[in-house]
């Protein structure tokens, strides 16, 4: 309804209704103009009618939804299907170009603005964050692993000659093959211990530096969230090796936009040394599907040669959610979703002490470090032994009382990864001292989501002592007649 068509209803309704209902339709407006303007995500969330209003707009601008559009293309935005033009409001041309994932389509102009306004809301929130100098990002529809890879096959053409990527360990088999799959032998280096903690072994990093030659290096591949013990790489000082021999540095920081810490981490690293790109999960940081990621960095004109490395057109799905979810926050929902975070985590911390010292365990002291404010790590040293066969029963028992996302890590478990061996998977070290019970407070979780895994958790643990005790009270095997004589 433009001003015209108002004018025109007031011949059959009475003008004042016509302009109350005009004024409401202007307060829509208000808020698309604001965004347009401004291209931040808004203080304040959206109604869902806004929200709808304005992708129906958007719609309406791609040429599959012209009147009168004839289409004699091989892709001109054809669906069979209602129910999905439905849930995909109308916008089916997906976004980018052929030859750049950020191009702007001549028959889809709804859909590029939608694709930039995405881009530049979510760059909004990672400075929002913590990240304050991000310049540039983009959100693109693939996962954590592959966006990983196409940030690996953007510095091939940089660096030619290329064929190692610097790992610190992390025992996560998506980052691990991001790199196999972009054609690069990782160089693992193990953590050291420092006290319950993993951390960087900068001198084993520099070693390899050292022995390897730079120049045969593509990039030092680190991470920032993680499970704990291991805790956050020590970023500074890498992003400081990596300036000071001229190697790029690619951060996963897969969940790590709901943590202040490791926003700050990337934030400082960027100020004192080398961080080229970093990048997120959509999923796990912004409650949307599983399928999209957010790539970032400091340059602009890095950022711009991932986008026009990936292959094709891409679809639009990862940005419309985000999107979606972001208009609905809004950046004080937002905001507000993360500080109840972090109260809830101090909450899981208290709940999950009290348990392990009724177990005669303990919380492990990464989770209460300045360095870790999501996984939290609970001690399972009474359950060691026989193969640490009670230690895996206790994933089993979580997992069939619905109790989803905890981690239980036994000792000594080998696992073979695209050919390489890692002794000890799961714990991110050759040999940890002590198998554990991961747990994580992250983005969305309640105090009820606490509360039940507790109860749940510590009516399994005393489940498991009981069989334990019953085992040792079993009268042993009788010697044989034969042996008795």
């Amino acid at each position: 309804m433009n001003s015209e068509n108002f004018s025109l209803s007031e011949k059959i309704v009475s003008s004042s209704y016509i302009r109350q209902g005009s004024e409401a339709r202007r307060g829509h407006e208000q808020l698309i103009r604001q965004l347009l303007e401004q291209g931040k995500c808004p203080e304040h969330g959206w109604s869902e009618s806004t929200i709808e209003l304005f992708l129906s707009e958007l719609a309406l601008m791609d040429s599959n939804n012209f009147l009168s559009n004839c289409g004699v293309g091989e892709r001109e935005g054809r669906v069979a299907s209602s129910l999905v033009a439905r849930r995909h409001y109308r916008l089916i041309h997906g976004i980018g170009r052929s030859g750049d994932i950020a191009a702007i389509q001549p028959k889809a102009a709804g859909s590029s603005l939608l694709n930039k306004l995405t881009n530049s809301i979510v760059l909004d929130i990672l400075r929002l964050s913590g990240v304050r100098s991000a310049s540039s990002c983009f959100v693109v529809p693939m996962a954590t692993g592959m966006s990983l890879t196409l940030c690996f096959l953007t510095l091939r053409h940089r660096r030619p000659k290329a064929q190692f990527i610097i790992w610190p360990r992390i025992d996560q088999k998506s980052c691990f093959k991001a790199m196999i799959t972009a054609g690069y032998e990782p160089v693992v280096v193990e953590n050291v211990l420092e006290g319950d903690e993993l951390r960087t072994d900068l001198e084993a990093v520099e070693r390899k530096i050292e022995e390897l030659g730079a120049e045969n290096i593509l990039c030092v591949h680190s991470t920032t969230s993680c499970f704990a013990p291991r805790v956050p790489d020590r970023l500074e000082e890498l992003a400081t090796l990596c300036s000071k021999h001229d190697i790029p540095h690619i951060v996963n920081n897969a969940y790590g936009v709901q943590s202040s810490k490791c926003m700050h981490l990337i934030q400082q690293g960027s100020r004192v040394g080398r961080i080229d790109a970093f990048v997120q999960s959509l999923d796990k940081n912004f409650m949307v599907p599983v399928g999209g990621a957010i790539i970032a960095g400091f340059d602009d004109a890095f950022i711009q040669e991932i986008s026009k490395m990936y292959p094709g057109r891409a679809s639009a799905s990862p940005s419309l959610d985000v999107l979606i979810t972001l208009l609905t926050l809004g950046a004080s929902g937002y905001k507000r979703l993360l500080s109840e975070r972090k109260e809830i985590y101090s909450f899981l911390a208290q709940e999950l002490k009290s348990l392990a010292s009724a177990h005669g365990e303990r919380l492990l002291h990464t989770p209460i470090t300045p360095f870790h404010w999501v996984s939290l790590t609970m001690s399972l040293s009474g359950f060691q032994g026989d193969n640490d066969k009670a230690v895996t029963q206790l994933g089993s028992m979580l997992f069939t009382r619905q109790v989803s996302g905890a981690r239980v890590i036994p000792l000594g478990k080998e696992q073979t990864i695209a050919g390489h061996t890692f002794r000890g998977f799961m714990s991110h070290s050759e040999a940890y001292p002590w198998p554990y019970l991961n747990a994580a407070s992250a983005v969305g979780i309640t105090r009820d989501d606490v509360t039940v895994c507790i109860k749940r958790l510590d009516k399994c643990l005393k489940s498991l002592k009981k069989e334990a005790a019953k085992s040792s009270n079993l009268p042993q095997n009788k010697n044989s007649t034969e042996e008795q004589v």
